[in-house]
């Protein structure tokens, strides 16, 4: 019970100072800034997708079996006397 109390003051004292100390804020926001914002986090998701896309392809890839190809080997054949 002491600790809710506790917080409760001091979340009334932290409301009073902010009531207290409140001015107008006679600020700018240009147009243009949710562009930005909107641009910075559509390159940050590039950028991750970037980094872990190993890890994507890996995912869809099929696993592939590594088999030993044999290739065909030719047949010596020895048909110096039957040439002349």
């Amino acid at each position: 019970m002491k600790r809710f109390i506790s917080r409760s003051l001091m979340i009334f004292c932290s409301l009073c100072l902010m009531v207290a100390t409140e001015r107008r804020a006679w600020g700018y926001v240009d147009p243009g800034s949710g562009l930005l914002a909107l641009q910075a986090s559509a390159s940050m998701m590039a950028a991750l997708g970037y980094l872990i896309r190993r890890r994507i392809r890996t995912l869809f890839a099929k696993k592939q079996t590594k088999q030993a190809a044999a290739l065909p080997v030719a047949k010596k054949v020895d048909n110096l006397s039957k040439v002349a």
